[in-house]
């Protein structure tokens, strides 16, 4: 009999072509139960346009010795869809049980039953319960374990809704579990399901089969223990699932692959098993034909492990390993090498000017306890994103890049800078400071509060840098669901990219803190956070526009602080070196002036191209662009008959290593002559939008840069750049993942 509901379950199907909204099941099938004349009567209110099934009713009660034989109503023949010919009820129906007994008690009684809508949408088996006093004659209905259930429900579900809010109307199953499959190698098919945030998948629901070939052993990532209502406690699926399929066997170089697989809807729909056929080309076979794989080999989820992997799967196997400490001390070295990247630097300026700006002596004692709130609130900040990244999907870093947000730092960095500079002193209300001083007893504990709240959007805000460590972090918590390694890992990198924090920090306090030598340090800083203050500014102005900032940050920075007054009054060597230096710097400001004249140019190099501008600046890799997987797509086909290797980047405005390697890299002359037989492509993802999310989640890409590389029209994963790398080394990457 089990096996017998469980298949008519997984005949449950949802409307396609529905014209008019679907009733919730309590509205369409309103249930009520009472008693009677020692009898219990259950009753239906159907609403017009449905039916329920008379054989899907179905009762029990804890004291089933108190309930004699149902008697049911005459019911309806019809033709049914789903069930074919069938006895349906209409409009209303009342079932009546006789009671057995003359003992005065209370007795739950427990009702499935099922119905469908007349539109062609049929709802999963309900389960209702009733506690019914049985008082001999008793008419009333008692408001007990159904009531109780009927008012927790609506509460239960807006909690269910408070985190993932629910729709009115079920999507179409290909937006509710987009699906997708690629070759990642000449041995290897990825099945991929994007599943929406109001749906999951069951876990033993899932089955594939290959025409073509044989498969060896698949292993699917841990999903999420549910109490479902339809199938009690099981393994469910949810956000992105991919799934590594090893092929063995292969006579040809097109297999046809078939996926079948069931999901619902938590608004209390699921819908029937749905099959996916698919042929899809593969590249090139070896010499002997069939290509064989190594079934007892160890596979990292979505990761092939025929060739050596990147440095991102390297970091995601070191996860899987069973020694968590040395697996934790590596991600703290990750750290430490971190702190020497772009997106850290800023941190340097931001944290000592808060240190350098606080009033009074600051003891070396209360700066490191300040370092140490700064550095751990952007490492809790960093891990909770990474886990909501991994997870569920979403780059909480890359959602914080949007202009509003990084014009409302900015000016955050200039009134910090001007505050520097003695225009004013930015202090809490007296009152707002009184009450945080009760609550922790310290004064200090309000600008603790302030630190910390630097430290969080520093980290969201300053650093959205993504790196191999970070990578691999995040395809282990998307594809084994262990977040809590996976956090834990991000946060102690997170550490080592703070540590050196802690030492700077450490090291402002023991500046001197009286006369106009700390004057000249707080003017210094005041300038550092301008200079941050430009430098987000960046990734929303144009070039043009952000070299006319810098050119005026370098010019009328040493003339404020007086590099041009005259020397008679200097008396101190070190003045004279803090002058000489400032000169250095209005000199460079004048000659960005000089690029501005020209309409622009390199501020890392402001002499160079004036005999050969034309020419200097047509040294570019020459970018195709893309947005979507089908352009992606047409062009791998074209190039798979060409023979063509295909080079994808993955870039975007507020992605600083990304415009590192479009100056440094994608300019190098070397670069661009070694590139010329490459169809090289760039997708923008600054944006961010649905498209771009797609995109990226079809290769596992956490964000930008990321650079891949396609051979015979499947990725080379092996030769896959994550992050930052210099010319000379992507040099070695193109012509390796050209040859492989």
């Amino acid at each position: 009999m089990k096996h017998i509901l469980l298949s008519l379950l997984l005949l449950i199907s949802i409307f396609t072509n529905a014209q008019e909204e679907l009733l919730p099941a309590d509205q369409a099938f309103a249930f009520k139960g009472r008693v009677v004349d020692n009898k219990i009567l259950l009753t239906w209110d159907i609403a017009k346009g449905y039916y329920l099934y008379k054989d899907k009713i179905k009762i029990a009660s804890d004291h089933p010795q108190r309930l004699g034989v149902a008697q049911f109503p005459v019911a309806t023949i019809k033709d049914d869809e789903f069930f074919g010919r069938v006895e349906v009820y209409h409009d209303n129906v009342s079932v009546s049980v006789p009671i057995v007994g003359d003992e005065s008690e209370i007795i739950v009684v427990n009702v499935e039953f099922q119905g469908c809508a007349d539109l062609g949408v049929c709802y999963p088996p309900m389960t209702k319960s009733v506690s019914l006093k049985i008082d001999n004659n008793s008419e009333s209905l008692i408001d007990s374990a159904f009531n109780v259930l009927s008012k927790i429900e609506p509460a239960m579900r807006s909690v269910v809704e408070k985190v993932t809010p629910i729709s009115d109307e079920p999507l179409p199953v290909d937006q509710a579990f987009a699906y997708s499959l690629v070759a990642i190698d000449a041995n290897t098919l990825r099945a991929s399901w994007d599943i929406h945030p109001e749906y999951y998948l069951y876990h033993n629901k899932f089955f594939i089969d290959v025409k073509g070939a044989e498969f060896g052993n698949i292993e699917f990532p841990k999903g999420t223990i549910k109490n479902d209502e339809f199938f009690g406690t099981v393994e469910v699926h949810t956000g992105v699932l991919n799934v590594d399929i090893p092929l063995t066997n292969i006579q040809s170089s097109q297999v046809n692959f078939i996926a079948k697989f069931q999901g619902c809807w938590l608004g209390g729909i699921c819908y029937p098993p749905i099959e996916k056929t698919t042929d899809i080309r593969l590249p090139k076979l070896e010499k002997s034909g069939a290509i064989k794989h190594d079934k007892q080999q160890p596979r990292t989820p979505n990761i092939a492990n025929k060739k050596p992997l990147n440095a991102t799967d390297k970091i995601a196997n070191l996860l899987q390993q069973d020694d968590i400490f040395w697996v934790l001390v590596s991600f703290f070295g990750f750290g430490l090498l971190l702190s020497l990247t772009p997106c850290v630097f800023p941190m340097i300026p931001i944290l000592s000017g808060i240190i350098v700006g606080q009033k009074g002596e600051i003891s070396t004692k209360k700066a490191l306890i300040m370092s140490i709130v700064f550095v751990f609130a952007m490492s809790v900040t960093y891990s909770i994103a990474g886990v909501i990244a991994g997870y569920f999907g979403e780059n909480l870093q890359a959602l914080f890049q949007a202009p509003w947000m990084l014009m409302l730092f900015s000016a955050i960095f200039v009134l910090l800078a001007f505050s520097m500079f003695g225009y004013y002193e930015i202090q809490l209300p007296s009152s707002l400071q009184n009450k945080i001083t009760n609550i922790s007893n310290k004064q200090e504990g309000g600008n603790l509060i302030g630190v910390a709240i630097m430290g969080l959007l520093s980290a969201l805000i300053v650093g959205p840098c993504v790196a191999p460590p970070l990578a691999g972090a995040l395809i282990y918590i998307g594809q084994t669901g262990d977040a809590m390694l996976g956090g834990l890992s991000l946060f102690v990198m997170s550490l080592g990219m703070g540590a050196p924090l802690l030492l700077v920090g450490a090291g402002v306090s023991k500046l001197p803190k009286s006369g106009g030598w700390m004057d000249n340090v707080k003017y210094i800083f005041g300038i550092l956070m301008l200079a941050v203050a430009i430098w987000l500014l960046e990734r929303i102005i144009s070039p043009y526009v952000s070299l006319i900032l810098w050119a005026s940050l370098f010019t009328l920075s040493p003339i404020a602080m007086g590099v041009l007054n005259s020397l008679t009054n200097t008396t101190s060597a070190w003045q004279r070196i803090f002058k000489g230096i400032g000169l250095l710097v209005l000199i460079y400001g004048l000659l960005l002036w000089g690029l501005v004249a020209r309409g622009g140019g390199d501020m890392l190099a402001p002499l160079a191209g004036y005999a050969t501008n034309t020419q200097a600046e047509k040294t570019h890799i020459v970018f195709k662009q893309i947005k979507s997987s089908d352009d992606l797509d047409r062009v791998l086909d074209e190039a798979q008959i060409n023979k063509q290797i295909v080079m994808l980047d993955f870039y975007a405005d507020w992605c600083i290593a990304c415009k590192e390697l479009e100056r440094f890299v994608f300019a190098n002359a070397q670069v661009v002559r070694e590139i010329s037989n490459v169809i090289a492509l760039q997708a923008d993802v600054t944006a961010n939008d649905d498209i771009d999310k797609t995109l990226m989640r079809r290769f596992d890409i956490v964000g930008p840069p990321s650079i891949l590389f396609f051979k015979d029209g499947v990725e080379n994963r092996s030769y896959r750049i994550v992050g930052e790398i210099n010319a000379q080394d992507f040099l070695k990457h193109l012509a390796n993942a050209s040859k492989n």
